[in-house]
Protein backbone atom coordinates (compact mmCIF):
# COMPACT_ATOMS: atom_id res chain seq x y z
CA UNK A 1 0.00 0.00 0.00
CA UNK A 2 2.67 2.72 0.80
CA UNK A 3 4.73 1.46 -2.55
CA UNK A 4 1.28 2.13 -4.32
CA UNK A 5 1.01 5.97 -2.54
CA UNK A 6 4.34 6.41 -3.25
CA UNK A 7 3.77 5.41 -7.10
CA UNK A 8 1.02 7.87 -7.42
CA UNK A 9 2.51 10.78 -5.61
CA UNK A 10 5.42 10.76 -7.97
CA UNK A 11 2.75 10.63 -10.27
CA UNK A 12 1.01 13.74 -9.42
CA UNK A 13 3.80 15.48 -8.62
CA UNK A 14 5.65 14.85 -12.21
CA UNK A 15 2.32 15.71 -13.80
CA UNK A 16 2.15 19.07 -11.65
CA UNK A 17 5.69 19.54 -13.11
CA UNK A 18 4.19 19.01 -16.30
CA UNK A 19 1.66 21.28 -15.96
CA UNK A 20 3.84 24.35 -14.58
CA UNK A 21 6.42 23.70 -17.28
CA UNK A 22 3.60 23.66 -20.29
CA UNK A 23 1.87 27.01 -18.41
CA UNK A 24 4.97 28.44 -17.76
CA UNK A 25 6.04 28.62 -21.60
CA UNK A 26 2.70 27.97 -23.91
CA UNK A 27 1.20 30.90 -21.38
CA UNK A 28 3.75 33.83 -23.07
CA UNK A 29 3.54 32.04 -26.48
CA UNK A 30 -0.10 32.13 -26.10
CA UNK A 31 -0.10 36.08 -25.28
CA UNK A 32 2.32 36.99 -27.91
CA UNK A 33 -0.04 35.11 -30.66
CA UNK A 34 -3.13 36.84 -29.17
CA UNK A 35 -1.68 39.77 -29.32
CA UNK A 36 -0.37 39.57 -32.85
CA UNK A 37 -4.18 38.30 -34.31
CA UNK A 38 -5.76 41.18 -32.24
CA UNK A 39 -3.23 43.69 -33.91
CA UNK A 40 -3.31 42.10 -37.70
CA UNK A 41 -7.03 41.96 -37.37
CA UNK A 42 -7.13 45.58 -36.51
CA UNK A 43 -4.68 46.01 -39.56
CA UNK A 44 -6.60 44.32 -42.06
CA UNK A 45 -9.20 46.03 -40.95
CA UNK A 46 -8.79 49.43 -40.65
CA UNK A 47 -6.80 48.98 -44.52
CA UNK A 48 -9.96 47.45 -45.95
CA UNK A 49 -12.06 49.65 -44.36
CA UNK A 50 -10.37 52.69 -45.00
CA UNK A 51 -8.88 51.65 -48.65
CA UNK A 52 -12.96 51.61 -48.75
CA UNK A 53 -13.70 54.52 -47.72
CA UNK A 54 -11.12 57.27 -49.38
CA UNK A 55 -12.62 55.51 -52.65
CA UNK A 56 -15.98 56.96 -51.71
CA UNK A 57 -15.12 60.35 -50.65
CA UNK A 58 -12.96 60.58 -53.37
CA UNK A 59 -15.78 59.74 -55.89
CA UNK A 60 -18.24 61.98 -54.06
CA UNK A 61 -15.86 64.64 -53.78
CA UNK A 62 -15.25 64.92 -57.33
CA UNK A 63 -18.97 64.25 -58.55
CA UNK A 64 -20.25 66.70 -55.78
CA UNK A 65 -17.88 69.94 -56.81
CA UNK A 66 -19.08 68.87 -60.37
CA UNK A 67 -22.89 69.32 -59.69
CA UNK A 68 -21.67 72.35 -57.51
CA UNK A 69 -19.82 74.15 -60.04
CA UNK A 70 -22.28 73.39 -63.14
CA UNK A 71 -26.06 72.06 -62.64
CA UNK A 72 -26.69 73.85 -58.91
CA UNK A 73 -27.29 77.78 -60.18
CA UNK A 74 -30.05 76.58 -63.22
CA UNK A 75 -32.36 76.04 -60.82
CA UNK A 76 -34.13 72.92 -59.37
CA UNK A 77 -35.30 71.28 -62.92
CA UNK A 78 -31.84 71.80 -63.88
CA UNK A 79 -30.37 69.98 -60.89
CA UNK A 80 -32.63 67.31 -60.98
CA UNK A 81 -32.55 66.30 -64.22
CA UNK A 82 -28.67 65.77 -63.98
CA UNK A 83 -29.15 64.11 -60.96
CA UNK A 84 -31.34 61.30 -62.88
CA UNK A 85 -28.99 61.30 -65.56
CA UNK A 86 -26.24 60.59 -63.14
CA UNK A 87 -27.92 57.35 -61.90
CA UNK A 88 -28.85 55.94 -64.91
CA UNK A 89 -25.07 56.42 -66.39
CA UNK A 90 -23.05 55.36 -63.02
CA UNK A 91 -21.21 52.59 -63.91
CA UNK A 92 -20.71 51.19 -60.87
CA UNK A 93 -24.68 50.61 -59.92
CA UNK A 94 -24.08 46.95 -59.29
CA UNK A 95 -21.33 47.60 -56.95
CA UNK A 96 -22.40 51.18 -55.75
CA UNK A 97 -25.70 52.34 -55.21
CA UNK A 98 -25.63 56.61 -55.92
CA UNK A 99 -28.14 58.77 -53.83
CA UNK A 100 -29.63 62.15 -54.63
CA UNK A 101 -31.24 63.23 -50.93
CA UNK A 102 -33.31 66.82 -50.25
CA UNK A 103 -33.07 68.44 -47.39
CA UNK A 104 -35.64 67.19 -45.81
CA UNK A 105 -33.42 63.65 -45.77
CA UNK A 106 -35.85 61.77 -48.38
CA UNK A 107 -34.22 59.84 -51.12
CA UNK A 108 -35.22 61.85 -54.55
CA UNK A 109 -32.98 59.95 -56.99
CA UNK A 110 -31.03 56.68 -56.60
CA UNK A 111 -30.11 54.16 -58.99
CA UNK A 112 -31.98 51.54 -57.06
CA UNK A 113 -35.76 52.26 -57.85
CA UNK A 114 -36.39 50.63 -54.81
CA UNK A 115 -35.40 53.10 -52.26
CA UNK A 116 -36.84 56.22 -53.82
CA UNK A 117 -38.68 58.20 -51.94
CA UNK A 118 -37.77 56.61 -48.20
CA UNK A 119 -35.28 58.06 -45.56
CA UNK A 120 -32.35 56.39 -44.98
CA UNK A 121 -32.07 57.68 -41.31
CA UNK A 122 -28.45 57.62 -40.97
CA UNK A 123 -26.39 59.69 -39.48
CA UNK A 124 -24.45 61.21 -42.01
CA UNK A 125 -26.91 62.53 -43.78
CA UNK A 126 -27.79 65.15 -41.26
CA UNK A 127 -24.36 66.14 -40.05
CA UNK A 128 -23.61 66.72 -44.05
CA UNK A 129 -26.84 68.75 -44.31
CA UNK A 130 -26.28 70.93 -40.81
CA UNK A 131 -22.94 71.53 -40.83
CA UNK A 132 -21.89 71.36 -44.54
CA UNK A 133 -19.39 68.92 -44.62
CA UNK A 134 -18.64 65.67 -46.04
CA UNK A 135 -19.09 62.86 -43.33
CA UNK A 136 -18.79 58.90 -43.91
CA UNK A 137 -20.96 56.01 -41.81
CA UNK A 138 -20.38 52.97 -41.25
CA UNK A 139 -23.09 50.58 -39.84
CA UNK A 140 -26.26 48.80 -40.66
CA UNK A 141 -28.30 50.37 -42.78
CA UNK A 142 -31.77 50.57 -40.63
CA UNK A 143 -33.98 49.59 -42.99
CA UNK A 144 -32.64 46.45 -44.53
CA UNK A 145 -30.31 45.86 -41.21
CA UNK A 146 -27.18 44.80 -43.98
CA UNK A 147 -24.05 46.14 -43.02
CA UNK A 148 -22.88 49.26 -45.48
CA UNK A 149 -20.95 51.97 -45.61
CA UNK A 150 -22.00 55.46 -47.12
CA UNK A 151 -20.00 58.55 -47.75
CA UNK A 152 -23.00 61.86 -48.10
CA UNK A 153 -21.41 65.21 -49.51
CA UNK A 154 -23.54 68.28 -49.03
CA UNK A 155 -24.96 70.21 -52.04
CA UNK A 156 -25.02 73.97 -52.09
CA UNK A 157 -27.39 76.46 -53.76
CA UNK A 158 -26.61 80.04 -53.29
CA UNK A 159 -24.70 79.05 -50.02
CA UNK A 160 -27.06 77.33 -48.50
CA UNK A 161 -27.52 73.19 -48.34
CA UNK A 162 -30.29 71.88 -50.48
CA UNK A 163 -29.75 68.73 -50.99
CA UNK A 164 -27.43 65.40 -50.34
CA UNK A 165 -25.22 62.98 -52.73
CA UNK A 166 -24.50 59.83 -51.18
CA UNK A 167 -22.58 56.68 -51.82
CA UNK A 168 -23.73 53.42 -50.63
CA UNK A 169 -21.63 50.07 -50.43
CA UNK A 170 -22.66 46.83 -49.12
CA UNK A 171 -19.80 45.28 -46.78
CA UNK A 172 -20.39 41.60 -47.52
CA UNK A 173 -17.68 41.32 -49.78
CA UNK A 174 -15.01 43.55 -47.47
CA UNK A 175 -15.98 41.58 -44.52
CA UNK A 176 -16.33 38.68 -46.14
CA UNK A 177 -12.21 39.57 -47.07
CA UNK A 178 -11.26 40.53 -43.63
CA UNK A 179 -13.20 37.50 -41.95
CA UNK A 180 -10.87 35.33 -44.21
CA UNK A 181 -7.75 37.46 -43.34
CA UNK A 182 -8.18 36.83 -39.61
CA UNK A 183 -9.26 33.33 -40.08
CA UNK A 184 -6.25 32.86 -42.00
CA UNK A 185 -3.73 34.53 -39.34
CA UNK A 186 -6.05 32.28 -36.27
CA UNK A 187 -5.56 29.39 -38.12
CA UNK A 188 -1.17 30.26 -38.55
CA UNK A 189 -1.64 31.33 -34.48
CA UNK A 190 -3.16 27.96 -34.13
CA UNK A 191 -0.35 26.03 -36.05
CA UNK A 192 2.15 27.90 -34.18
CA UNK A 193 0.53 27.39 -30.98
CA UNK A 194 -0.33 23.44 -31.47
CA UNK A 195 4.03 23.34 -32.84
CA UNK A 196 4.63 25.15 -29.18
CA UNK A 197 2.43 22.89 -27.53
CA UNK A 198 3.75 19.55 -29.00
CA UNK A 199 7.47 20.59 -28.57
CA UNK A 200 7.18 21.62 -25.32
CA UNK A 201 5.27 18.34 -24.11
CA UNK A 202 7.90 16.23 -26.33
CA UNK A 203 10.95 18.34 -24.65
CA UNK A 204 9.04 17.80 -20.95
CA UNK A 205 8.87 14.36 -21.05
CA UNK A 206 12.63 14.22 -22.29
CA UNK A 207 13.24 16.07 -19.31
CA UNK A 208 10.57 15.05 -16.61
CA UNK A 209 11.41 11.10 -17.04
CA UNK A 210 14.82 11.65 -16.61
CA UNK A 211 14.43 13.65 -13.48
CA UNK A 212 11.89 10.69 -12.00
CA UNK A 213 14.46 8.56 -12.81
CA UNK A 214 17.02 10.19 -11.14
CA UNK A 215 14.82 11.07 -8.23
CA UNK A 216 13.99 7.33 -7.43
CA UNK A 217 17.52 6.82 -7.67
CA UNK A 218 18.06 9.28 -5.23
CA UNK A 219 15.76 7.87 -2.64
CA UNK A 220 16.97 4.61 -2.96
CA UNK A 221 20.86 5.79 -2.56
CA UNK A 222 19.45 7.91 0.67
CA UNK A 223 17.86 4.74 1.94
CA UNK A 224 20.84 2.72 1.92
CA UNK A 225 21.53 1.25 -1.32
CA UNK A 226 24.55 2.47 -2.15
CA UNK A 227 26.45 1.57 -5.46
CA UNK A 228 22.70 1.69 -7.37
CA UNK A 229 23.82 2.73 -10.77
CA UNK A 230 21.52 4.27 -13.23
CA UNK A 231 21.59 3.25 -17.09
CA UNK A 232 23.04 6.20 -18.82
CA UNK A 233 20.61 6.76 -21.51
CA UNK A 234 20.91 10.60 -22.05
CA UNK A 235 24.01 12.35 -24.19
CA UNK A 236 23.31 15.72 -23.02
CA UNK A 237 23.30 17.59 -19.68
CA UNK A 238 21.04 14.62 -18.30
CA UNK A 239 23.61 12.09 -18.89
CA UNK A 240 26.12 14.60 -17.03
CA UNK A 241 24.03 14.35 -14.02
CA UNK A 242 23.47 10.65 -14.24
CA UNK A 243 27.30 10.08 -14.68
CA UNK A 244 27.75 12.31 -11.17
CA UNK A 245 24.77 10.34 -9.37
CA UNK A 246 26.47 6.78 -10.27
CA UNK A 247 29.78 8.36 -9.28
CA UNK A 248 28.26 9.63 -6.15
CA UNK A 249 26.31 6.38 -5.65
CA UNK A 250 29.77 4.30 -5.83
CA UNK A 251 31.59 6.61 -3.89
CA UNK A 252 29.22 6.29 -0.95
CA UNK A 253 29.32 2.38 -1.65
CA UNK A 254 32.87 2.47 -1.69
CA UNK A 255 32.96 4.62 1.47
CA UNK A 256 30.40 2.71 3.12
CA UNK A 257 32.25 -0.66 2.29
CA UNK A 258 35.67 0.90 3.69
CA UNK A 259 34.25 2.12 6.56
CA UNK A 260 32.97 -1.49 7.41
CA UNK A 261 36.08 -2.54 7.04
CA UNK A 262 37.71 -0.03 8.96
CA UNK A 263 35.52 -0.88 11.29
CA UNK A 264 36.40 -4.67 11.70
CA UNK A 265 39.67 -3.99 10.95
CA UNK A 266 40.20 -1.55 14.41
CA UNK A 267 38.07 -3.91 16.34
CA UNK A 268 40.26 -6.47 15.36
CA UNK A 269 43.19 -4.26 15.62
CA UNK A 270 42.19 -3.70 19.05
CA UNK A 271 41.39 -6.56 20.45
CA UNK A 272 45.27 -7.72 19.27
CA UNK A 273 47.18 -5.33 21.38
CA UNK A 274 44.78 -5.66 24.45
CA UNK A 275 44.04 -9.57 24.53
CA UNK A 276 48.18 -9.62 24.64
CA UNK A 277 48.44 -7.25 27.15
CA UNK A 278 46.00 -8.82 29.50
CA UNK A 279 47.19 -11.98 28.98
CA UNK A 280 51.36 -10.67 29.79
CA UNK A 281 49.54 -8.79 32.58
CA UNK A 282 48.05 -12.22 33.91
CA UNK A 283 51.14 -14.26 33.28
CA UNK A 284 53.39 -11.80 35.24
CA UNK A 285 50.80 -11.47 37.97
CA UNK A 286 50.35 -15.23 38.35
CA UNK A 287 54.03 -16.28 37.68
CA UNK A 288 55.00 -17.91 41.13
CA UNK A 289 58.91 -18.02 39.92
CA UNK A 290 59.11 -14.49 39.37
CA UNK A 291 61.83 -15.39 36.63
CA UNK A 292 63.62 -11.81 35.69
CA UNK A 293 63.93 -12.86 31.69
CA UNK A 294 60.25 -13.84 31.80
CA UNK A 295 59.01 -10.68 33.30
CA UNK A 296 61.64 -7.95 31.14
CA UNK A 297 60.05 -10.03 28.21
CA UNK A 298 56.00 -9.79 29.04
CA UNK A 299 56.70 -6.08 30.13
CA UNK A 300 58.67 -5.47 27.01
CA UNK A 301 55.76 -6.70 25.22
CA UNK A 302 53.21 -4.73 26.94
CA UNK A 303 55.11 -1.79 26.51
CA UNK A 304 55.12 -2.68 22.61
CA UNK A 305 51.33 -3.16 22.49
CA UNK A 306 50.51 -0.51 24.01
CA UNK A 307 52.77 2.29 22.23
CA UNK A 308 51.25 0.11 19.48
CA UNK A 309 47.63 0.61 20.89
CA UNK A 310 48.56 4.46 21.75
CA UNK A 311 49.61 5.27 18.00
CA UNK A 312 46.42 3.57 16.72
CA UNK A 313 43.90 6.02 19.12
CA UNK A 314 46.37 8.91 17.75
CA UNK A 315 45.50 8.15 14.34
CA UNK A 316 41.95 8.06 15.29
CA UNK A 317 41.58 10.77 17.25
CA UNK A 318 43.52 12.78 14.03
CA UNK A 319 41.12 11.24 11.35
CA UNK A 320 38.07 12.56 13.32
CA UNK A 321 39.86 16.01 13.48
CA UNK A 322 40.18 15.92 9.67
CA UNK A 323 36.75 15.07 9.01
CA UNK A 324 35.59 17.83 11.07
CA UNK A 325 37.64 20.01 10.24
CA UNK A 326 39.55 20.95 12.65
CA UNK A 327 42.66 19.93 12.02
CA UNK A 328 45.13 23.02 12.14
CA UNK A 329 48.88 23.57 12.74
CA UNK A 330 50.87 25.76 14.63
CA UNK A 331 53.04 27.45 12.30
CA UNK A 332 56.18 28.52 13.25
CA UNK A 333 59.98 28.06 11.93
CA UNK A 334 61.52 24.84 12.01
CA UNK A 335 64.48 23.30 11.44
CA UNK A 336 63.41 20.53 9.06
CA UNK A 337 66.51 18.72 9.09
CA UNK A 338 66.47 18.18 12.67
CA UNK A 339 63.14 17.09 13.35
CA UNK A 340 63.60 14.79 10.71
CA UNK A 341 67.02 13.54 12.15
CA UNK A 342 65.37 13.15 15.28
CA UNK A 343 62.81 10.76 14.00
CA UNK A 344 65.72 8.55 12.58
CA UNK A 345 67.83 8.22 15.44
CA UNK A 346 64.40 7.42 17.71
CA UNK A 347 63.57 4.60 14.83
CA UNK A 348 67.11 3.45 14.36
CA UNK A 349 67.24 1.24 17.45
CA UNK A 350 63.56 -0.05 17.20
CA UNK A 351 64.57 -1.08 14.13
CA UNK A 352 67.58 -2.46 14.95
CA UNK A 353 65.77 -4.84 17.44
CA UNK A 354 63.44 -6.16 14.56
CA UNK A 355 66.85 -6.70 12.47
CA UNK A 356 65.83 -3.81 10.06
CA UNK A 357 68.91 -1.52 8.65
CA UNK A 358 67.63 1.87 8.86
CA UNK A 359 70.38 3.89 6.52
CA UNK A 360 70.14 8.02 6.88
CA UNK A 361 71.65 9.88 4.38
CA UNK A 362 72.63 12.73 5.17
CA UNK A 363 73.70 16.04 2.45
CA UNK A 364 76.46 18.54 2.11
CA UNK A 365 74.64 21.21 3.11
CA UNK A 366 73.10 22.71 6.31
CA UNK A 367 69.10 23.61 5.21
CA UNK A 368 67.60 26.66 5.79
CA UNK A 369 64.09 26.76 8.48
CA UNK A 370 60.62 26.33 6.74
CA UNK A 371 57.16 27.43 8.17
CA UNK A 372 55.49 24.63 9.40
CA UNK A 373 54.38 22.81 12.74
CA UNK A 374 57.03 20.54 14.17
CA UNK A 375 54.54 18.44 15.91
CA UNK A 376 53.12 17.47 12.84
CA UNK A 377 55.92 17.24 10.76
CA UNK A 378 56.97 14.93 13.02
CA UNK A 379 54.13 12.92 13.06
CA UNK A 380 54.15 12.64 9.63
CA UNK A 381 57.73 11.44 9.75
CA UNK A 382 56.99 8.65 12.12
CA UNK A 383 53.97 7.16 10.77
CA UNK A 384 56.13 7.28 7.77
CA UNK A 385 58.69 5.42 9.09
CA UNK A 386 56.30 3.09 10.70
CA UNK A 387 54.54 2.01 7.60
CA UNK A 388 58.00 1.44 6.05
CA UNK A 389 58.95 -1.04 8.50
CA UNK A 390 55.17 -2.41 8.59
CA UNK A 391 55.20 -3.10 4.76
CA UNK A 392 58.62 -3.51 3.46
CA UNK A 393 60.11 -4.58 6.43
CA UNK A 394 60.95 -8.36 4.69
CA UNK A 395 63.38 -6.39 2.97
CA UNK A 396 65.51 -6.02 5.91
CA UNK A 397 66.46 -2.47 5.17
CA UNK A 398 64.88 1.38 4.73
CA UNK A 399 67.03 3.98 3.12
CA UNK A 400 65.90 7.75 4.18
CA UNK A 401 67.18 11.11 3.08
CA UNK A 402 66.55 14.89 2.81
CA UNK A 403 67.66 17.38 0.01
CA UNK A 404 67.25 20.50 -1.54
CA UNK A 405 65.69 21.10 -4.97
CA UNK A 406 64.05 24.11 -6.82
CA UNK A 407 63.64 25.87 -3.66
CA UNK A 408 61.67 22.45 -1.90
CA UNK A 409 63.24 20.50 0.80
CA UNK A 410 62.28 16.87 -0.53
CA UNK A 411 62.78 13.58 2.14
CA UNK A 412 62.81 10.31 0.62
CA UNK A 413 61.94 7.48 2.81
CA UNK A 414 62.38 4.17 0.72
CA UNK A 415 61.97 0.22 1.84
CA UNK A 416 63.26 -2.69 -0.15
CA UNK A 417 60.49 -4.61 0.36
CA UNK A 418 57.78 -6.44 -1.82
CA UNK A 419 56.30 -2.91 -3.68
CA UNK A 420 52.54 -2.08 -3.85
CA UNK A 421 50.57 -2.93 -6.56
CA UNK A 422 50.33 -1.14 -9.28
CA UNK A 423 46.46 -1.04 -9.27
CA UNK A 424 46.44 -0.11 -5.75
CA UNK A 425 48.39 2.62 -6.24
CA UNK A 426 45.98 5.48 -6.81
CA UNK A 427 44.24 4.52 -3.84
CA UNK A 428 46.82 3.77 -0.95
CA UNK A 429 46.28 7.26 0.38
CA UNK A 430 42.67 7.12 0.86
CA UNK A 431 41.31 6.81 4.30
CA UNK A 432 40.65 3.24 5.21
CA UNK A 433 42.22 1.96 2.55
CA UNK A 434 44.35 -0.81 3.15
CA UNK A 435 44.39 -3.21 -0.31
CA UNK A 436 45.99 -7.01 -0.36
CA UNK A 437 48.57 -6.05 2.60
CA UNK A 438 48.70 -8.26 5.51
CA UNK A 439 49.73 -5.36 7.84
CA UNK A 440 48.29 -4.50 10.87
CA UNK A 441 47.07 -1.16 11.06
CA UNK A 442 43.76 1.38 10.47
CA UNK A 443 44.52 2.66 6.78
CA UNK A 444 43.85 5.95 8.24
CA UNK A 445 47.53 6.90 8.87
CA UNK A 446 48.50 7.82 4.65
CA UNK A 447 45.50 9.73 4.97
CA UNK A 448 46.32 11.70 7.75
CA UNK A 449 49.98 12.40 6.38
CA UNK A 450 48.85 13.62 3.35
CA UNK A 451 46.29 15.97 5.16
CA UNK A 452 49.01 17.21 6.82
CA UNK A 453 51.71 17.92 3.46
CA UNK A 454 48.55 19.41 1.83
CA UNK A 455 48.05 21.96 4.50
CA UNK A 456 51.99 23.06 4.64
CA UNK A 457 51.69 23.60 1.34
CA UNK A 458 53.54 20.51 0.14
CA UNK A 459 52.97 17.46 -1.84
CA UNK A 460 52.72 13.61 -0.70
CA UNK A 461 53.77 10.94 -2.63
CA UNK A 462 54.05 7.41 -2.96
CA UNK A 463 55.20 4.91 -5.53
CA UNK A 464 57.27 2.09 -6.40
CA UNK A 465 61.47 2.41 -6.36
CA UNK A 466 63.38 1.20 -9.03
CA UNK A 467 64.49 -2.54 -8.63
CA UNK A 468 61.99 -3.18 -5.71
CA UNK A 469 60.21 -1.39 -2.43
CA UNK A 470 58.05 1.23 -2.04
CA UNK A 471 59.46 4.69 -1.78
CA UNK A 472 57.65 7.76 -0.43
CA UNK A 473 58.32 11.66 -1.29
CA UNK A 474 57.91 14.49 0.25
CA UNK A 475 57.61 18.01 -1.14
CA UNK A 476 57.39 20.61 1.54
CA UNK A 477 58.13 24.71 -0.07
CA UNK A 478 60.80 26.21 1.39
CA UNK A 479 59.28 29.95 1.24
Amino acid sequence: MLGGKNTRWEALRLRGLRQRWIFNTVMPVFVVLALIVVLFSAGVSNYYYGSMEKGLESRAQALANSFNEYFMDNGYNSYYQRAVRSAEGFEDKNTIELQFINGQGNIEVSTSGLTAGTSPGTPDIRTAIDQNQMEPFHGRDPETGESIMAVSHPLVFNGRVVGVMRFVSSMRLVDRQVLLAVLAICAVALVCMLLVIISNLLFINNVVEPVAVVTEAAKRISAGGYGFRIEKRYPDELGELVDNINDMSMKIGQNEKLKSEFISSVSHELRTPLTAINGWGETILEDPTGDPVQVRRGIRIILNETRRLSTMVEELLEFSKMEDGHFTLRIEQVDLQAEFEDAIFTYQELFRQEDILLEYEMGDELLPPVSGDPERLKQVFCNVLDNAAKHGGAGKRITASITREDGQQVIRVRDYGPGIPEEELPFVKQKFYKGSSKARGSGIGLAVCDEIVRLHGGVFEIGNAEGGGAVVTIRLPEA
